[in-house]
């Protein structure tokens, strides 16, 4: 367990250290002046870290274990590269949306992981804003069409042929360019037994911005959990531990679902403080309850 001194200023933690990125993908284009700029940290690249090592969009590569285990092994891995203490990863995930399944979504987090204080803090953003998507074609108007949708040639895409993560078929990655979808494509109808090919979105954050935009959304939450310090002993990352639900109905006063209250907890001292009605309201609408709307 650790204490900052009353005169050592929390915020000047990580200043002046350097501080590794975890990544092979650009991401330093949107991460790094955030984290020099609002933690005072200088951001190194290592060149011969290789993220693809933990897991691929394209399968070829499984991910093994949670998101978060697969940023703090990025993270872990760029340590050893780089002989340093500190370090940042990031791990973005694609599916439905966890509240409305029918939406495609991103959730996007960003590890902070600091062995010289024993410090671990994640930010995330969850994003319905994504052009994720995957299609069989088997014609290059149909190829167009998916491109266009897809929001290309800004956005990257990928052609594959046969079964890649099987070990027989090819994957063509990165196509930023009229030239390379068509010769991606024109060469995978050839080679298909099928006659058609396998085409999706490039989620690499280098081939495409909207997801670069939320792993910029997902580091600046991790800033501010950073700087939400413990009022006990000054530690930073004094985030919701706990949500309690239970929020009265504005009409009967039976509790609901929604939330009451949330706890926040030092991981440092364990000091634990209760916000009552987080939400900005102290009762709920009628029709959240089970007893007025049932």
């Amino acid at each position: 367990m650790s204490n900052i001194s009353e005169s050592v200023n929390p915020n000047q933690l990580l200043s002046d250290r350097t501080a590794v990125l975890a990544t092979m993908h650009r991401k330093e284009r949107v991460m790094a002046p955030i984290l020099e700029r609002e933690l005072g940290v200088k951001i190194s690249v290592p060149a011969e870290l290789d993220t693809d090592a933990f897991g691929t969009f394209t399968r070829e590569v499984k991910r093994f274990g949670t998101q978060r285990e697969a940023a703090r092994q990025k993270a872990e891995k760029a340590l050893a590269i780089a002989g340093e203490t500190l370090a940042f990863a990031s791990e973005g995930t694609f599916g439905p949306h966890p509240m409305m399944p029918y939406l495609p979504a991103n959730r996007e987090i960003v590890l902070l992981l600091d062995r010289a204080n024993n410090l671990e803090l994640v930010g995330e953003s969850l994003s319905v804003e994504t052009n994720y998507s995957h299609q069989l074609v088997s014609s290059m108007e149909e190829a167009d069409d998916f491109a266009e949708k897809a929001g290309f040639p800004e956005h990257g895409l990928v052609v594959v042929v046969g079964d890649a993560a099987l070990g027989n078929g090819e994957i063509v990655k990165g196509i930023a360019t009229d030239k390379q979808l068509f010769d991606a494509v024109t060469a995978g109808l050839k080679k298909s037994a099928t006659n058609r090919v396998h085409l999706e979105t490039d989620m690499r954050a280098m081939y495409n911005p909207t997801r670069m935009k939320n792993i910029e959304n997902a580091t600046l939450d991790l800033v501010k959990k950073f700087k939400q310090f413990c009022p006990e002993c000054g530690w930073p990352g004094f985030e919701v531990a706990q949500r309690k639900i239970g929020l009265p109905c504005g009409l009967c006063y039976f509790p609901t679902q929604l939330v009451r209250s949330t706890i926040y907890q030092c991981k440092n001292c364990g000091y634990t403080k209760e916000e009552l009605f987080p939400d900005g309201r102290e009762t709920a609408d009628p029709a959240q309850c089970q007893y007025c709307n049932p």
